[in-house]
């Protein structure tokens, strides 16, 4: 398995000080925010593996049933011998169920979570040796930069699980310019994932669950937080708040005080919080099948092919340059 690269320290450095200007700038804004790659350390990522076995979490095993039924039909559009560029790959197991139908030739697994993500890959090389493997720890949400050694020859990029929702409409089409750049002269493609608009009631459930695992992932971020910025934030001084925003067709997650707080950070900064104020940390956006198509023609792709389950609550599609 090809080895990552290790930054050097002032390449370290550099990444640790946008890291904590970010979020200082998210915390002091006048609605405080933090992105929601932020929930990703290693506990965050098994929390997020946990949610996608709860029974109110429909969005993992839809997906999992649609690329099962039409496996057939989704690898004639990617066509074998491919480079898999797994966006946001986690566990590696959305991949990894793939493999047998769409038989990659090389597989790049990429995650903000560098730890958890080696751990995943080295056991998932194990299982399919004759898949060359790269993993790459990396913050792909604002730029998109793939090593020369990758080759550019049939990149199919994977973005599963409607995580283009988490960037808001204008962010997104951003987002999937910048694959189509990386796509360019390479005969390749973007297989995604899209939950679609349908009732508030599955939505709030799906995003705050009976068992707490969704307030618990969430809460976590503060702890992630605390060692980013030397921060002092007690997670039991808060709740978790998620709801579906109709009017702007997204999930919103969100901390809440339980009482009047101050926190405090690194080199003397701090904000005051009062009882009920809160923290946005994601949102999920939800689309239409045609809005999405449509996002994906203003970003240069052209030839789209969707296919959903049958109650119509999630979709895929595979998408080539226009």
């Amino acid at each position: 398995m090809a080895q990552l690269q290790q930054p050097t320290h002032r390449e370290n450095c550099v990444a640790q000080d946008e890291i904590q200007d970010q979020l200082v700038a998210g915390l002091l804004a006048p609605h405080a925010h933090v992105s929601p790659k932020y929930l990703y350390d290693v506990l965050g990522s098994h929390l997020f593996a946990a949610i996608c076995e709860l029974p109110e979490y429909y969005p993992t095993r839809t997906e999992a049933a649609i690329f099962a039924q039409h496996a057939g039909a989704i690898a004639a559009a990617l066509g074998p011998d491919a480079t898999l560029i797994d966006l946001g790959a986690g566990n590696c197991s959305k991949a990894a169920r793939l493999f047998p139908s769409l038989r990659p030739k090389q597989y790049v697994a990429i995650d903000i979570s560098e730890k958890f993500l080696r751990a995943a890959v080295n056991a998932l090389q194990q299982q399919f040796p004759k898949i060359k493997m790269t993993c790459l720890g990396m913050d792909f949400s604002s730029e998109l930069e793939l090593p020369a050694t990758l080759g550019a020859q049939r990149r199919q990029f994977f973005y599963p699980g409607s995580s283009i929702g988490n960037f808001a409409p204008l962010e997104s089409l951003k987002f999937l310019h910048n694959i189509r750049k990386s796509i360019a002269g390479s005969d390749g493609g973007l297989l995604i994932g899209i939950d679609l608009v349908k009732d508030k009631a599955i939505l709030d459930a799906a995003y705050d669950d009976a068992l707490g695992v969704t307030a618990a992932f969430n809460l976590n971020l503060l702890n992630h937080v605390n060692r980013l910025l030397e921060a002092d934030f007690q997670p039991q001084q808060w709740r978790h708040r998620a709801f579906y925003n109709e009017a702007q067709h997204r999930i919103e997650m969100h901390l809440e005080a339980r009482q009047d707080l101050v926190v405090h950070w690194q080199d003397g900064g701090m904000r005051r919080f009062a009882q009920g104020e809160s923290i946005h940390t994601e949102s999920s956006y939800k689309y239409t099948e045609q809005g999405f198509v449509d996002l994906l023609q203003q970003a240069g792709f052209g030839k789209v092919q969707t296919w959903s389950d049958e109650r119509n609550w999630f979709m895929v599609c595979h998408a080539r340059i226009a």
